[in-house]
């Protein structure tokens, strides 16, 4: 049950992130270069990620330290998983996706996918730190 519950907190962060990536090519785009609001849509994806995963995940109370490397591992597989499933199926191509790996071009997925990994450890850092 509890490995249900982890996933369906990843299940909530796919649409915040098509949401985010909505609000990157309708409104940031208007005002900002293709790079930058490249670059400011993954900063505010990854607060998101660690919102999330610190509001849904600290609710599971019967995960471990182990748990929460486990599921970084497992929410990473998954949205590299999604990603290049979910590109591939609407046209893009190998080396346009790669190329979202790519933080020189402005682009930081590798943040993106960095705070999936890395926030199920710090929310539960955070929550061995504050004793809830």
């Amino acid at each position: 049950m509890k490995w249900i519950k982890i996933f369906s907190v990843w299940l909530c962060i796919i649409p915040v992130a098509i949401l985010n990536g909505g609000f990157r090519e309708y409104f940031l785009e208007n005002y900002l270069s293709e790079k930058a609001s490249l670059s400011v849509s993954g900063i505010i994806l990854s607060v998101l990620i660690f919102f999330i995963t610190s509001v849904l995940l600290l609710r599971i109370k019967e995960i471990s330290y182990r748990d929460s490397i486990i599921t970084g591992l497992f929410w990473t597989v998954l949205t590299i998983g999604f990603e290049f499933s979910f590109g591939l199926s609407s046209g893009s191509t190998w080396s346009e996706l790669i190329e979202a790996y790519n933080p020189l071009s402005g682009n930081l997925w590798i943040l993106v996918i960095l705070s999936t990994l890395l926030s199920p450890i710090l929310t539960y850092r955070l929550k061995w730190l504050y004793g809830k």
